[in-house]
């Protein structure tokens, strides 16, 4: 099950201690109702269904191997996870998930013991869920996560990881998700350095008022849909989450000329300002506490970074005059960058160097 909040959570290990829960010792199955994940999931039908980029769950077994069994919606072809191993931030791989039922992945372990395991999604919600119907494993656990900060990300294709590992595949091949690798983003990052917990919202090619070749929707009109989808029947619930700071970085696709085919008008601050206002009360009213942060976007660069810089300001002024008694929204402008990824999208070492620049800005705030 989720955790209503990380605040109810850090009062729970307070009275009951935070090791780790399942119901019998000697279980070897850990089924989806007893996985305790974070990020946008959902639990249908007895699977763990991975939503958001990122989203994930944690566990623990004994031995040499253990197996996940995973499936997708019948509309898709492939999809992926990724895990880490035995620590904070000992990544190893992406698992491709094909269509064809539920498929038992083997995770095999360099040594015997006890170890931990935490699943990701290596997508985001767009490309569709990736389900998780058990883990076996000789006495495996669920994990709890921690009472530590939580930190939300809302973004574009960059806050996703998107076109940023071409290890795998190379860019100009496969299908566009091929390249994701959202463990690696900037944010999963930055919390990790930082030991928070987070969760990614976040969608490719999205923006305030107008997306990267189409007017609509933005972010505000899909932020309260579970799956981001504007056609979407389920509604997120936000007060599963109580996050210390909620980051927003978005504009890059608002200041974005399109495919260059479809007719575009030019960029709109009033739009961008008065739209990017009403998202931040949107958020403010999931999350009252919430230290809200805008960032700015290193793929803007010229005239335009300075037009996006000026915007966020006037976005934070008029927040902070309309709560004033409120914590004032805090700005980051990254420096330019000449992304290495795919299509113009900063690569997994780029991500390492926007985290390096984010976590001093994201240690004072917390």
């Amino acid at each position: 099950m989720v955790i209503r909040s990380i605040k109810f959570a850090f009062i729970v290990c307070l009275f009951l201690g935070c090791a780790s829960s399942k119901k019998n010792e000697g279980d070897n199955t850990l089924l989806a109702k007893d996985m305790q994940p974070l990020g946008r999931t959902a639990v249908t039908n007895e699977q763990l269904e991975l939503i958001s980029s990122a989203s994930h769950f944690a566990f623990s077994f004994e031995g040499t191997e253990c197996q996940v069994y995973a499936s997708l919606s019948e509309w898709q072809d492939h999809n992926y996870l990724q895990y880490e191993l035995d620590g904070h931030g000992v990544y190893q791989k992406r698992l491709r998930i094909s269509k064809g039922g539920q498929q038992p992945v083997t995770l095999v372990m360099p040594s015997g013991g006890r170890h931990t395991i935490k699943i990701y999604k290596a997508t985001e919600a767009h490309t569709g869920p990736v389900f998780i119907q058990k883990i076996m494993g000789t006495n495996i656990q669920s994990i709890k996560p921690s009472s530590a900060p939580l930190i939300e990300f809302i973004g574009n294709s960059i806050t996703c990881g998107a076109a940023a590992d071409a290890s795998e595949v190379a860019c100009g091949n496969g299908e566009y998700h091929d390249q994701h690798n959202a463990y690696n983003a900037y944010g999963p990052r930055v919390a990790r350095a930082l030991k928070t917990n987070f969760i990614v919202s976040g969608v490719s090619g999205i923006g305030i008022y107008r997306n990267w070749n189409t007017n609509g929707p933005s972010m505000p009109q899909v932020y309260e849909k579970t799956d981001f989808q504007m056609q979407g029947s389920r509604l997120w619930d936000f007060s599963l989450y109580a996050p210390k700071i909620v980051s927003i970085a978005l504009g890059t696709n608002d200041f974005s000329r399109g495919d260059g085919k479809k007719q575009r008008a030019p960029f709109d601050s009033a739009s961008f300002v008065n739209s990017y206002i009403k998202f931040v009360q949107l958020v403010k009213s999931k999350y009252p506490g919430a230290q809200v942060a805008l960032l700015s976007s290193a793929m803007v660069s010229g005239s335009n970074r300075i037009t996006l810089q000026n915007c966020l300001t006037s976005v934070k002024n008029k927040i902070d005059s309309l709560y004033s008694t409120g914590k004032p929204v805090a700005l980051y402008f990254f420096k330019p960058m000449q992304a290495r990824g795919c299509n113009g999208h900063p690569s997994v070492e780029d991500h390492v160097i926007l985290a390096e620049e984010l976590i001093p800005f994201f240690k004072q705030l917390l």
